[in-house]
């Protein structure tokens, strides 16, 4: 449902009455042929943003050049509402017991049109505006989109102006006009999203230019030069309206209310009778109806028009009450392209009518409010695809591979700059270890975001090659060159052993990781800093340290540790004595929790901290204790499927799993005996008890097998087919010097580890 806000009223003083005037055609205060601009016999103020955007006609010109303000105004002083718009400080009113009419007290906040006395002239009298030119004929998509880009024009019905107020003077109130229309544009043009538009709009027009307003636009909104397909559907966006002067409480509430207590809204006739604005949610436009002709005419109408009067219905529903004459202005919403809604201006009986001139301003703010809105809409169309960008480039999830613990977290630059060229990884690798990559391409733009998605790519695809990590760093070198020259990029490559608890690090310019132990002590690992990836011509250094179970390896980008605020290294060090905080809070017997650890290393960023991107990854080493692997090497002989069901039964007898005996012989015979048919190596086999059985075979042939369905008459051709159904999971890796075959058992409920 449409977002409702209500504005209160007060109650003062009765004022004195205005006296009557019969204004000169086309508004009094203007030249003379601005008045024709919204008849549609010329074009003025308002034609220039609604009619001309693809070239058809002229330029808007100013609606009151040339009007000297003259010092002699009756109407008070000009004061700056708190909703952004200016106009004189009239008095407000309230209605008396009788019935007479009362002002209502935030409506009178708009500035009246100037009035010219019959046969006077209140300005200069230039010479008449040029004739519009003729609407172009429909084209051909005219019969589909009852809301074509055609640059048509349409006759605003003219007619005698209200009276204004007695002694105000015409150069002083178009004045004040000029200035309202300013600072409503100003408060439309601050929105960056479609709320903050259409609520600028609102806020702007209410109470200063109307007591209420109706925002429509199309739904779905088209974006750019797409053209809709199927029905053009408005959909009420947005209500603001004043609050109806008789909901008030107290006495002087009850009596205007009448006897019985009761609200009267007869004079609120654009008011339900709860006093909401009744108007259907939902309207489809019909091809060649009066609404589709109004809005295809692209200019505002009184709702007492022709056209409008037939429009309003269909718009707003059959059941809403319409106001009479002119307290009503149908403003067509068009973008760039074509109309992409409408706004409702309603004015209650309380105040004076809209004037001639007064079509130039809602014009005015439609064109600002429409234009406003395709670039909200655009703009939310490139945040989409930056967003989904950046969430397809990184992982959606970690693995959770043997013997370690992963968690990650990623903040943009700025909500406006949601795209970067940091990124994280975890690769699992053969032999139950795993790979923890970082890094930080320079930037944080659609480019950097799409460089890093190349390197992230081909690092996982040398991660699976099993190179060592100071290869890695290498072969991504040569990729960001042939990117592009000025392709740079930091990166540090870790590998991690559970069996071994052992860790490889490589690094390319990149700042370096961080290692919390068991017992609160954090040390930032002294890694060779190396040359950024791109650079080219510079060799990777690899080092080789413990990783103790229990501890914290916590690898990031440059974003969180250096700003303008701080160097590199103090918020490293900044960042060591925080990761040693956090350790002692949660006790020195074990490890803080991962997420709740990432969290508070974000924690420590301070206002102007976020230059630039943050990629976070943090790693809990368990380990595998050397109780749970059994290794053993199998020389490429007709024995060796024997001699590994024999290895298999006393690891498992030790372990506690002899109810898996049979599975793991039967499928460790099957993948021995395809090893030792192309190993010229010795075979490697490996059994892991972690919360799984794992089982690892390795030979020195790079043929990785497949599975295939043998016929009845094949003598083989079945191993990798029991593999499938049996266990758990299964694959194989190539590396550099071979391939591994592996595959995993569920461990039976409720064994205990020994």
């Amino acid at each position: 449902m449409p977002r409702v806000t209500e504005y209160p009223t007060s109650q003062e003083g009765p004022q004195p009455a205005a006296a009557a005037a019969t204004p000169a055609q086309g508004g009094p205060g203007l030249p003379a042929g601005a008045g024709a601009a919204a008849d549609g016999r010329g074009r003025g103020a308002s034609g220039g943003g609604c009619a001309d955007e693809l070239g058809h006609g002229k330029a808007p010109a100013p609606a009151a050049e040339g009007v000297r303000d003259t010092g002699a105004s009756g109407a008070g002083p000009v004061r700056a509402h708190a909703d952004g718009g200016i106009g004189p400080d009239v008095p407000r009113q309230r209605r008396t017991r009788d019935g007479a009419a009362a002002r209502n007290a935030s409506a009178a906040a708009a500035p009246a049109l100037p009035d010219t006395a019959p046969g006077g002239a209140a300005g200069p009298a230039p010479e008449a505006a040029p004739a519009a030119p003729q609407p172009p004929p429909p084209g051909p998509d005219d019969a589909c989109d009852p809301l074509p880009d055609a640059n048509a024009d349409a006759a605003a019905e003219g007619g005698a102006d209200p009276a204004a107020a007695e002694g105000a003077s015409p150069a002083r109130r178009e004045g004040d006009r000029l200035r309202f229309v300013g600072a409503a544009t100003r408060r439309i043009a601050r929105g960056i999203d479609l709320d903050e538009i259409v609520l600028g709009l609102c806020r702007a027009t209410v109470p200063t230019f109307s007591d209420a307003i109706l925002v429509y636009l199309r739904d779905p909104l088209p974006v750019g030069d797409e053209r809709p397909v199927g029905p053009v559907v408005l959909r009420l966006r947005r209500t603001d309206r004043l609050r109806p002067i008789d909901d008030l409480t107290g006495a002087e509430g009850a009596g205007a209310a009448g006897g019985a207590g009761e609200l009267d809204f007869s004079q609120l006739p654009l008011l339900g009778p709860q006093g909401d604005l009744p108007a259907a949610e939902l309207c489809e436009i019909m091809p060649g109806g009066a609404l589709a002709e109004v809005l295809r005419g692209v200019r505002p109408v009184f709702g007492s028009s022709a056209g409008a009067q037939d429009a309003l219905p269909e718009l707003l529903g059959a059941g809403h009450p319409l106001p009479r004459g002119r307290r009503a202005i149908l403003a067509p919403l068009r973008g760039r392209r074509r109309v992409i809604g409408a706004a409702v201006f309603l004015r209650s009986p309380e105040r004076p009518a809209f004037e001639q001139n007064d079509l130039l301003v809602a014009a005015q703010l439609a064109t600002h409010t429409a234009l406003g809105i395709d670039k909200a809409v655009l703009y939310g169309r490139e945040a989409y695809i930056a967003d989904e960008l950046q969430r397809t480039m990184l992982p959606d999830s970690l693995p959770q591979p043997t013997g370690v613990r992963l968690a990650s977290r990623y903040l943009p630059a700025a909500e406006t700059a949601r795209v970067g060229g940091d990124w994280y990884d975890a690769i699992p690798l053969p032999g139950s270890r795993v790979a923890l990559v970082v890094g930080d391409v320079m930037g944080h733009s659609m480019t950097s975001a799409a460089i890093m998605g190349q390197l992230r790519t081909t690092a996982q695809t040398l991660a699976q090659l099993d190179l060592p990590p100071a290869e890695v760093l290498h072969h991504l070198d040569e990729q960001a060159q042939r990117l592009g020259s000025d392709r740079m990029a930091t990166c540090l490559y870790a590998v991690y052993d559970p069996v071994s608890h052992r860790i490889t690090i490589a690094n390319a310019g990149h700042p370096p990781p961080v290692l919390l132990h068991l017992g609160g002590r954090a040390e930032v690992l002294r890694v060779p800093p190396g040359a950024p990836i791109g650079v080219g011509g510079v060799d990777f250094e690899a080092v080789e340290l413990d990783a103790p179970a229990g501890a914290t390896l916590l690898l990031y980008t440059d974003g969180l540790v250096e700003s303008r605020l701080r160097d590199v290294w103090t918020g490293i060090d900044q960042l060591r004595e925080r990761l040693a905080t956090t350790a002692q809070l949660t006790g020195l017997d074990h490890p803080p929790p991962l997420e709740a650890l990432c969290d508070d290393v974000l924690d420590m960023l301070g206002p102007g901290d976020r230059d630039d991107d943050i990629a976070l990854l943090a790693a809990r080493f368990d380990g595998i204790a050397p109780s749970d692997v059994a290794y053993w090497f199998l020389d490429p002989e007709e024995t060796a499927p024997g001699r590994a069901r024999r290895f298999a039964r006393r690891a498992l007898a030790r372990w506690g799993l002899e109810e898996l005996e049979d599975s793991v012989e039967l499928l460790v015979s099957e993948v021995v005996t395809n090893a030792v048919r192309y190993a010229e190596r010795p075979v490697t086999l490996r059994l892991l008890r972690t919360d799984v059985l794992r089982c690892e075979v390795g030979d020195d042939s790079p043929q990785l097998p497949r599975q295939r369905r043998a016929r009845e008459t094949d003598e083989g051709g079945r191993g990798l087919f029991l593999v499938n159904r049996m266990a758990r999971r299964w694959g194989a890796t190539r590396l550099s010097s071979g391939k591994v075959v592996w595959f995993e058992l569920a461990i039976p409920a409720g064994h205990e580890r020994r």
